[in-house]
This record gives structure tokens, sequence and C-alpha cells, in this order.
């Protein structure tokens, strides 16, 4: 069984994706994180499930969806796994800026 680890962009993603959703409601805030951790709690036990995010190609570096974000990991072991980024699927995400983050996690 893998531990699942959120980098530090990863848990600043979490907090503004908190910030923007609760001008609207705290309640849809919270429920959006519990949604994405829950999504997280299955790579403890299947890490290669997300598909390779398509602008990288590399197969360490996958992704899974919940709702409208894009959660991409890394799959540093088979006993480590780091989330990199939550990311809303409507912005554009550069392969230079993936390039960056995945490299800083080995």
């Amino acid at each position: 069984m893998a531990e699942v680890k959120f980098t530090d962009l990863a848990l600043k993603d979490l907090e503004e994706i908190a910030t923007y959703i609760s001008h609207e409601s705290f309640h849809f805030a919270s429920l959006q994180l519990q949604k994405i951790f829950q999504r997280t709690d299955i790579l403890e036990n299947f890490p290669f499930i997300g598909r390779i995010v398509p602008e990288l190609k590399i197969r360490a570096v996958r992704e899974i969806i919940e709702g409208n974000y894009r959660i991409i990991y890394k799959v540093i072991s088979k006993e480590e796994i780091h989330v990199l980024t939550i990311h809303h699927s409507s912005r554009r995400l550069s392969r230079t800026y993936l390039k960056k983050i995945s490299k800083k996690e080995k």
C-alpha cells in the first residue's frame, strides 16, 4: 500500500479552491475538498489507475479526475505517491509548467 503525499503546491491549490468556492458556499467548498481527498484515497492501492498526463507522456506522471478538477500526481515508487497539483480543467495547463513541477518530485 502506497502513501499519498500532497506537495506544498497541491496544498496551496486546495486552499485556493476552498477559498474560491467558499465565496458562494462554505458547505460546497468543504464538500469539494472531501471529494478530492476521497478520490486520491484510491491511489494507495492502485497507483497506476489514472491516465498518463497527455501533455507530458511520462509513465510516472498521471492524473485522475474529480468533477472539474485534474488531480495530477507522480508515482515515486510502489510505496510513495506525490500529488503534484490540482488543476481546474477549464484553465490552460502548460507542458513547461508540468515538466517543472514533475522534476521537483523525485
